[in-house]
């Protein structure tokens, strides 16, 4: 990956053998977002106003009212998504990339604790270098030692870059065999008297 995979981008780059990064590359945590809102944020907030009213029923009167914006179903969805992302990205990191790592189910739960900590990561958009990467326990491989492969990777990519920036396409997905798949933006032209 030339620049960046990020949240379901790094699920889907921990589901392969190797991730080859640059210089620039980065991954990020991998954190659920429900509605625009990240589903560990809102689990947190609820288990807080719980702790918090529990130490002091007065506290209720704070949470009530955020509360009741919560749909019921919210939080049960918000537990689900997360749990499942976590058993999605370790059983990929098991069948996949430390398929041949005797401890294989320990070392993945460890990269996916932290690429799931939170309080770690902080935001949604860290950015997880290399470095990092590779200490978490992740096979990767610096791009820039292939020449020809870093090569063809930039041109795929700054290909991409040059067609989403000029035309109406908002994805491209194509395959080993030149099928693809470009979808386009609706555009309406409206006329304003």
């Amino acid at each position: 990956m030339p620049q960046i995979a990020m949240s379901a981008g790094t699920m889907i780059a921990c589901a392969c053998n190797e991730i080859w990064m640059g210089a620039h590359s980065s991954i990020g945590p991998i954190d659920p977002q429900y509605g625009n809102i990240p589903a560990h944020g809102l689990i947190e907030e609820f288990e807080k106003a719980a702790a918090e009213v529990k130490k002091d029923k007065s506290r209720m009167l704070v949470w009530a009212p955020i509360l009741q914006k919560i749909n019921p179903t919210t939080l049960s969805e918000c537990i689900k998504a997360s749990q499942w992302a976590k058993d999605m990205v370790q059983e990929w990191l098991a069948t996949g990339m430390l398929k041949q790592d005797t401890h294989r189910k320990s070392v993945g739960r460890r990269i996916v604790k932290a690429l799931t900590d939170a309080a770690e990561n902080k935001s949604h958009s860290r950015h997880i270098g290399y470095d990092r990467a590779l200490a978490l326990g992740l096979n990767v491989k610096r791009l820039e030692a292939e020449p020809e492969l870093q090569d063809a990777i930039l041109s795929i990519h700054h290909s991409c870059v040059a067609t989403l920036e000029t035309t109406a396409a908002v994805k491209i997905i194509e395959n080993h065999r030149g099928i693809a798949f470009i979808q386009q933006a609706q555009q309406q032209v409206v006329r304003i008297s």
